[in-house]
């Protein structure tokens, strides 16, 4: 029984890898193809790509999402097991349900949400004051810091250059924005992909198939980083479609300022802070920064509303599905 959760597991956190990849193709792209710095295949390519390199520049995040939200020491390896079984179906059922009415959500709180939801029906203990050190602060603070950041460095990007020719302005920056794409496919790889190999990580240290001294096994980095970045390339349109034009009609600078503000968030959060913060809030956030310096009007006010009611409603919507889940099937798996 054992060994075939262990499998039900890594299929489905692998699954989610990969939903993940195509749900969040977006956040890496979106401002590069709806400015025309890159066309649709070429960014597809280019991000799944670095998504890849991303995924096994690190594993802090991944040791938070492993250690540092669900207590399984101490429970029976097959409860723990449909525990994350039942955390991963909320992730996923979650990330379709975004994905299709083409919000922004995030992956990563949709996972620590179905995790949370799972473990509090079973009986296990959670890391209040982990989750909200690594969980609910970068959750509230990230998206602040890509708002505000995006805004001044939009303003100065601006004064700058506001004597140079608009034309050849243009360009530059339509140039730069291929290497700050692949900056955010980056961060992106390196923040979301880890969360999966989190998931089998703790699947494996549950049954005794890791050492918790030896790290996070190499197939499971490879693993992860191959299905994320199979799902990136898959694509992502309706979301594409709703962070590139729906939100602001982007020039390339302010794509280019997006993109970069957003990968030094994600960076720092990944190799300093260990917190796994969303991609999706940290490039939407940043998106209204810089739009927001034409004017506050020219950001799509009622677009972000709707955005901002799906971040309130992922962890709590997961760990539901999630909880929910872990009653049907706890009586059937044991």
């Amino acid at each position: 029984m054992e060994l075939a959760l262990v499998i039900l597991v890594v299929a489905l956190a692998l699954g989610f890898d990969y939903t993940n990849g195509f749900h969040d193709a977006a956040n890496a792209i979106a401002t590069s193809v709806s400015t025309r710095a890159l066309t649709p295949r070429a960014a597809l390519l280019m991000a799944a790509v670095m998504n890849f390199a991303g995924a096994l520049l690190g594993t802090e995040v991944a040791e938070t999402i492993a250690k540092s939200i669900v207590n399984l020491d101490g429970a029976p390896p097959h409860q723990a097991l449909v525990v994350v079984v039942c955390a991963l179906v909320g992730a996923i059922t979650w990330n379709l349900i975004t994905w299709w009415f083409g919000l922004p959500s995030s992956s990563t709180h949709a996972l620590i949400g179905g995790l949370v939801g799972a473990g509090l029906v079973a009986g296990l203990g959670v890391y209040g004051s982990a989750i909200v050190d690594k969980v609910v602060l970068p959750m509230i603070i990230s998206p602040l810091v890509g708002f505000v950041l995006a805004f001044a460095v939009m303003v100065a990007v601006l004064w700058i250059f506001r004597n140079a020719s608009p034309s050849k302005t243009t360009r530059r920056f339509r140039i730069s924005q291929t290497a700050s794409a692949a900056a955010m496919a980056l961060g992106h790889g390196l923040q979301d992909a880890q969360k999966t190999m989190g998931v089998i990580y703790m699947a494996l240290l549950t049954v005794g198939w890791a050492d918790a001294d030896d790290g996070i096994p190499i197939w499971v980095k490879l693993s992860a980083a191959t299905a994320i970045s199979l799902g990136t390339y898959s694509g992502g349109w309706r979301i594409m479609r709703t962070l590139g034009r729906k939100i602001i009609e982007l020039d390339p600078a302010r794509g280019f300022v997006a993109e970069s503000v957003s990968a030094i968030v994600l960076y720092v959060n990944a190799f300093v802070l260990h917190a796994p913060v969303s991609t999706t809030h940290t490039i939407t956030s940043a998106i209204m920064g810089v739009g927001a310096t034409k004017r506050l009007s020219a950001v799509r006010w009622g677009v972000a509303k709707n955005i901002g009611i799906a971040w309130v409603l992922t962890i709590p919507a997961a760990a539901a599905v999630a909880a929910l889940m872990y009653l049907v099937l706890h009586p059937i798996l044991g």
